[in-house]
């Protein structure tokens, strides 16, 4: 069982900012980025990280 009330951080590579053209493109770069973990779902970015939940894995 995952506690899904901790806040998980991932550590975002700072090309994503360097690359993204404006704030749509910075979200839609974190997304496809994230797609690395997949039971994470992104909440929020801070601090050059995104702040996500953790879904549990269904089997």
């Amino acid at each position: 069982m995952i506690n899904n009330n901790v806040p998980y951080r991932v550590l975002l590579p700072k090309r994503l900012w360097s690359e993204a053209r404006d704030k749509e493109h910075l979200k839609r770069l974190v997304l496809e980025y994230m797609q690395r973990y997949p039971n994470y779902v992104v909440k929020g970015v801070k601090n050059g990280m995104a702040i996500c939940e953790r879904e549990e894995i269904k089997q």
